[in-house]
C-alpha cells in the first residue's frame, strides 16, 4: 500500500497539533482553563514528553505507550560512540543523534543506564565506511533542529539537517515508520544492532531482500555496569531483544559490517561491542544496512516487532498488534486513545495550563511503568536464562523495577490507579525470585538481576500492594518467600560483590543484622550500615503490617518490632556542633559510633547524608520525633531542614544538610508535619515545591526520575494526598492544586476531590469533610481508596494553626 509522503524536515513542526519542543503546549491544542471543575476531554493534549529531558531528568521522548515494550526513541551523541547525552540517550541540549533506538527506561540514574537496543538511523549519503569505525559520530550520525521535532504519547517525529526525516508510531510490542529521503541523493538505513547504550556481548543482523526484511538480536543487559562503584560487577548479559523489520520497498543496496570492516552486498553480520568503556569498546561491535532508489520514490515505510523470546515472537507480536496495511497516522491515533483512557484515571478540573501540563506529563511518566517482557502468547524469558510462560490468571510479565526508588510514591500510584496492573507486577516479582532461588532482587532490569541499591524495597511493595487492596497474585506465596528471606541467612549476604551500589546480597549479613538488631558498618556488606539498618526496618514494618492483615499475629509482632531497630542508629549526641543533637549515624560492630560524623556527611549512607536520611522513618513518626525530644523540638528542625538560617526557602537542592527533592530518601520528609502536629507546615512546604522545583519545559524534573517516582510524588501532592508509609494505605492529607479531581477506580465508587477556592493564593486548609462529615485529621485511613468517597476542602489563604493538631489524632 503506498505510503503517504513526509513532508521536508522544516515542516514538521507544523505538521498537526503537537507539543511545541520548549515543553510548552501550542495554544490551539489547549482546552481552555475553565476556573471551575470541567475536566480535561483528551488529557494527552497537556503532556509533554520533553519534561525532564534535561537537568537530569533522564526522560525519553519518543513514541512508546503505558507499560510498553518497545520505547522508540533517539540515541544522541556529543562526539563519542560509546556513550550518549544523557543516562536513557536523549539529552535537550544534545542536538545530533545517531539513531532510534527501540528500547528505554524512564528516568534510570546510571549513565548510562540501560537498554537503548537496535538503534535505526536514517542515513543520507554512501555508507563506504564501517559505520562502527566511526568513533566520534562524525560520519553516520546527523544534527537536528528542536523546531523540526514533535513529541506526543505514542509518537515521535524528527528532522534532520541531513534532509531525511522519521515519524514513529508504537503499539505495545510493535511499531511503525515512515524515513523520509532528500530525491537524488543516496538512502539508507542503519541498523546498529550492537550499539546499545551499554554496549553489547553479541549481536547478529539478517538481510532478506527477496521478502523485503530485516531480522537480527542483541545480547546484552549491563544495566548500571558503568559505575565506579562496583560496576563490574554488572558488566554481564542477562537478555536477548529480536527484532523484525518489513518494509514496502525493495532495497537498492545492502551490507554489513564488522569493527572497522565493511562488506558491501552482504546479507548477514554479526559482533558485539562488549561492556569496556572508551577506548576498549571503541570501533568494536556490528550492523547491517538497507538502501532505497530515490529516484522511484523518497519515502520508505517499516513495520518492525520487538520480542525478548525470539524472532518468531517479535514477528507474532507484530501480526498481533498493528494491522497489515495500518500507516503511522492510524497507529498513533490508535495509541493517542490508549494514553487518553490510561490518563482518564485522574480527572482534573480548573488550574492553569501550566499546572495541567505539568499534572499530565507527571501522570504519563508515572505510568510508563513496569513494562511488558511477555509476548502476546504470554512467553518470556525467566531469571534463570529458560523461557517461561505467564501464571493462570496473570495477564502479563512485567519488569523493570526500580524498587528503591518506587516503592516510595510511584507503586502507591500504581496500585490506586491501576490495581490489576499491580497485581500482574507482584506476580512478575513472585516469578522472578521462583526463578532466582527465591532472592527478591531490588532493581529487576527485563530478566536481570542487577542488585542496584539497598535495602529489601520489594518487601515494602508488596506489602503496599495488599494492603490498598491489590489481590490478583499469590500473595499468601509471596509473603512466604519474602518473609524467608527477611529471615534466613544465605551466603551471598557475605560477598562484597559489586559493594557499594551493587551489592549482590538482598539481606547483607543477615544473621550479624538478627544478632546485632542495626548493619554494623564495618561487616555489614552492604552500601552503607546507617541506611541499611533503615531500610531494612521500613521493610520490615510494611512486613508486619501485612502479616498482620494476613491473620499472621506472631510474624506480624516479630516484624513490627524489627521495625523499631532505627532507633539503633540513632544517636542523641550526634551534634551539628551548632546546638541540634540527634542524627541516624552509622555503627560498627562493637557498637562504637562510625566517626568523623557531620550532618552532612554521607558515610554510612547511600545516595544522601545523615541530614536527611535522619528523617527516613516513616513508619514511626512519633517514636523519631520523641527521640529528638518531642513534636516541637523535631518541627523546630524540619524547619531548618526546609529553610536557610535566613528563613528563605531551600527545597532546591544543593545543599547536604537541607531537602534534596532530586533523589528519594528524603522525599517524603515536606509530609512529616502532620504527624508533628503542624499540617499549615506541610501545606506551604508542599505548594513551594509544586511551584518551585516541578513545572514545563525540559527542566520540569528536578532530577532523575526513577522510573516514574518523581513524577508520583506531583501527582499525588497535587491531589492533596501522600502515601503516610510503606506497607499501608492510609493517605496524609494536604491542600489541592486544583478545584476538582476525580480518581477512577477500576473496580468500585470513585474518589472525587474538591476545593472550589484552590488557586495561587489558597493554598492553605482551613477545613476537611470526608464523606461529608467534618474531619479534623491530617490523614485518611485505607478505606476511602478502597471503598471510594468524597474528599471536600474548604481552602484559606492564610493558615489554619488549629486544624488537626489534636495529638490523639495525629498520624502514627
Amino acid at each position: 500500500m503506498p505510503t503517504r509522503p513526509l513532508p521536508t524536515a522544516r515542516r514538521l513542526a507544523a505538521r498537526a497539533a503537537a507539543v511545541l519542543v520548549t515543553g510548552a503546549l501550542a495554544a490551539a491544542v489547549l482546552p481552555p482553563a475553565t476556573g471551575a471543575a470541567a475536566p480535561a476531554a483528551r488529557p494527552t493534549a497537556y503532556v509533554d514528553p520533553l519534561i525532564g529531558s534535561s537537568n537530569g531528568g533522564n526522560t525519553f521522548p519518543g513514541a512508546t505507550l503505558p507499560y510498553g515494550m518497545i520505547a522508540w526513541s533517539p540515541t544522541s551523541t556529543r562526539g563519542d560512540q560509546t556513550s550518549t547525552g544523557a543516562a536513557n540517550g536523549y539529552e535537550y541540549g544534545a542536538t545530533r543523534l545517531r539513531g532510534l533506538s527501540l528500547t528505554h527506561v524512564n528516568g534510570a540514574g546510571c549513565n548510562p543506564g540501560a537498554a537503548g537496543d537496535i538503534p535505526i538511523m536514517p542515513f543520507v549519503g554512501d555508507v563506504t565506511t564501517s559505520p562502527s569505525a566511526d568513533t566520534k559520530d562524525a560520519v553516520y550520525a546527523a544534527n537536528f533542529s528542536h523546531d523540526d521535532e514533535r513529541a506526543v504519547p505514542g509518537r515521535y517525529t524528527v528532522g534532520l539537517d541531513s534532509g531525511a526525516t522519521a515519524d514513529l508510531a508504537v503499539s505495545r510490542r510493535a511499531g511503525v515508520a515512515d524515513f523520509g529521503f532528500p530525491a537524488g541523493k543516496p538512502a539508507s538505513l542503519l541498523f546498529r544492532v550492537s550499539n546499545s547504550l551499554n554496549g553489547s556481548e553479541d549481536a547478529q543482523v539478517e538481510i532478506d531482500a527477496a521478502h523485503r526484511k530485516v531480522t537480527g538480536s542483541v545480547l546484552t543487559g549491563a544495566f548500571c555496569g558503568r559505575r565506579a562503584n562496583g560496576g563490574t560487577n554488572n558488566r554481564k548479559s542477562y537478555y536477548r531483544l529480536y527484532f523484525s523489520a518489513s518494509f514496502d520497498r525493495a532495497f537498492s543496496t545492502t551490507g554489513t559490517w564488522k569493527d572497522g570492516t565493511l562488506a558491501p552486498g552482504s546479507t548477514a553480520g554479526s559482533g558485539g561491542e562488549g561492556y569496556a568503556t572508551g577506548a576498549d569498546r571503541a570501533g568494536r561491535g556490528s550492523g547491517g544496512w538497507v538502501g532505497f532508489d530515490t529516484a522511484s520514490g523518497t519515502d520508505v515505510h517499516m513495520r518492525i516487532g520487538i520480542s525478548y523470546v525470539s524472532q518468531a515472537g517479535a514477528e507474532a507480536n507484530l501480526r498481533t498488534e498493528i494491522a497489515p496495511h495500518a500507516g503511522v497516522d492510524d497507529v498513533a491515533a490508535a495509541a493517542s486513545r490508549t494514553w487518553d483512557r490510561e490518563l482518564n484515571s485522574v480527572r482534573t478540573g480548573g488550574g492553569t495550563e501550566a499546572q495541567r501540563t505539568t499534572f499530565y506529563t507527571a501522570l504519563y511518566h508515572s505510568l510508563m511503568q513496569p513494562n511488558v517482557i511477555s509476548d502476546t502468547d504470554g512467553r518470556y524469558p525467566g531469571m534463570d536464562g529458560a523461557p517461561h510462560r505467564v501464571e493462570r490468571g496473570q495477564g502479563a510479565q512485567y519488569s523493570n523495577f526500580s524498587g528503591w526508588d518506587q516503592y516510595r510514591a510511584q507503586i502507591q500510584l500504581l496500585a490506586l490507579l491501576k490495581p490489576e496492573i499491580a497485581g500482574d507486577f507482584a506476580q512478575s516479582l513472585h516469578n522472578f525470585a521462583r526463578q532466582n532461588r527465591g532472592v527478591w532482587d531490588r532493581w529487576v532490569h527485563i530478566n536481570g538481576a542487577t542488585h542496584v541499591m539497598t535495602g529489601d524495597p520489594t518487601a515494602a511493595t508488596l506489602a503496599t500492594f495488599y494492603a490498598m487492596g491489590v489481590r490478583n497474585f499469590d500473595y499468601e506465596g509471596a509473603y512466604e518467600s519474602l518473609a524467608r528471606q527477611a529471615t534466613f541467612p544465605v551466603d551471598d549476604g557475605l560477598s562484597d560483590a559489586g559493594c557499594p551500589g551493587q551489592c549482590t546480597g538482598q539481606r547483607p549479613n543477615l544473621a550479624q543484622y538478627l544478632e546485632s538488631h542495626y548493619a554494623p558498618q564495618d561487616v555489614c556488606h552492604c552500601w552503607g550500615g546507617a541506611a541499611e539498618t533503615l531500610e531494612d526496618a521500613v521493610a520490615d514494618d510494611a512486613l508486619g503490617r501485612w502479616a498482620a492483615l494476613l491473620g499472621r499475629d506472631k510474624e506480624a509482632k516479630a516484624f513490627k518490632e524489627r521495625g523499631g531497630w532505627w532507633r539503633n542508629v540513632f544517636n542523641a549526641r550526634a551534634t551539628d556542633g551548632a546546638g541540634t543533637d540527634g542524627y541516624i549515624q552509622a555503627r560498627n560492630l562493637d557498637g562504637s559510633w562510625v566517626s568523623p560524623f557531620a550532618p552532612g556527611s554521607e558515610l554510612g549512607f547511600a545516595q544522601g547524608t545523615s541530614a536527611t536520611y535522619t528523617w527516613m522513618v516513616p513508619q514511626d513518626v512519633q517514636g523519631l520525633a520523641e527521640a529528638m525530644g518531642g513534636r516541637d523540638i523535631a518541627a523546630q528542625r524540619l524547619d531548618g531542614f526546609f529553610h536557610k538560617a535566613d528563613g528563605s526557602w531551600s527545597v532546591r537542592g544543593g545543599d547536604s544538610v537541607r531537602y534534596d527533592p532530586t533523589n528519594e530518601p528524603g522525599i517524603h520528609a515536606p509530609w512529616l508535619y502532620n504527624a508533628l502536629g503542624q499540617p499549615w507546615k506541610t501545606q506551604a512546604t508542599v505548594r513551594e515545591i509544586l511551584n518551585t522545583v516541578y513545572g514545563t519545559g525540559p527542566r520540569g524534573l528536578p532530577g532523575n526520575d526513577d522510573l516514574g517516582t518523581m513524577s508520583a510524588w506531583y501527582v499525588f501532592s497535587a491531589l492533596g494526598l501522600y502515601p503516610q508509609s510503606p506497607g499501608g494505605g492510609a493517605m496524609l492529607l494536604g491542600a489541592p492544586l486544583f478545584p476538582r479531581a476525580v480518581i477512577d477506580r477500576p473496580h468500585g465508587r470513585d474518589v472525587t476531590i474538591t476545593a472550589p477556592a484552590a488557586d495561587a493564593t489558597h493554598a492553605y486548609i482551613d477545613a476537611v469533610t470526608v464523606n461529608g462529615r467534618r474531619s479534623d485529621r491530617s490523614w485518611t485511613d485505607a478505606s476511602l481508596l478502597a471503598r471510594g468517597g468524597t474528599l471536600a476542602y474548604r481552602l484559606s489563604e492564610r493558615a489554619n494553626t488549629s486544624w488537626a493538631t489534636n495529638p490523639s489524632g495525629l498520624p502514627r
